[in-house]
């Protein structure tokens, strides 16, 4: 039986997530882990209150956690846009708040799950850590430009998890680490820009995870510490 952590839980990736580890019947824990609350009364889900930017928060919800290995760690955590602020069209739209905060809650978060979490996988067989990034990171396929924040801070996490990678190998031979695009998906993050999309791109989170939890179950040593798509490809930084 595999235990499992979706990071980001109240999210529309992370929900998606979470329904479909509860069609898995090989799973017997769930720990759903966000800042949102989850009404559930699946009894295989565990709720931890966590926040990604506190330190302290992340390593009391990695110690609440009762098993002593995690096959898979989703996290599906990040931020592009607030109310108060979108992403950047032009050099004139830097400013120091928001670079902080996309770079807080895209980079740094995830670097302290890594911290208190990596020591969690399942050292006897195959376990996966895996971070939802953006095609927007890499640097060889930027040809628009924009969003420096956004783009910014999902380079520098395809270097943490590549970091990642390198390290796990000295004390889990078994672990994959990994980062996710997921593609356009219908939530709130990409809600103001889905008219920009390509008739038949936006697709549904269900269908975006379905696709993604293959991914993860076929990965390999291949596929550690890269970037992969929902199609399966690795794509380039």
């Amino acid at each position: 039986m595999k235990n499992v952590a979706v990071i980001g839980s109240s999210g529309a990736i992370g929900k998606a997530f979470l329904n479909q580890y509860l069609k898995d019947s090989s799973i017997s824990n769930i720990y759903a882990i966000s800042r949102t609350h989850i009404e559930t009364n699946d009894e295989r889900i565990k709720y931890i209150q966590m926040d990604i930017t506190d330190e302290k928060s992340v390593e009391n919800a990695a110690k609440t956690i009762k098993e002593k290995y995690l096959d898979q760690i989703i996290i599906a955590t990040g931020i592009l846009h607030t109310s108060s602020f979108g992403p950047e069209k032009s050099i004139r739209d830097i400013s120091v708040n928001k670079f902080v905060e996309v770079l807080t809650v895209n980079t740094i978060g995830p670097a302290l799950v890594g911290k208190y979490f990596l020591p969690l996988l399942n050292k006897k067989n195959k376990s996966v850590m895996a971070f939802l990034s953006a095609r927007v990171g890499s640097i060889s396929d930027n040809k628009l430009g924009g969003w420096y924040s956004y783009r910014a801070s999902k380079s520098a996490l395809n270097q943490v998890i590549k970091n990642f990678s390198i390290e796990i190998k000295r004390t889990n031979s078994h672990a994959v680490i990994m980062g996710l695009q997921p593609g356009t998906v219908k939530s709130k993050l990409s809600e103001p820009f889905q008219k920009n999309v390509k008739e038949g791109s936006l697709i549904s989170a269900e269908e975006s995870v379905s696709r993604l939890v293959k991914v993860i179950e076929k990965s390999s040593n291949i596929e550690n510490g890269s970037l992969v798509g929902w199609d399966g490809q690795i794509i380039k930084p």
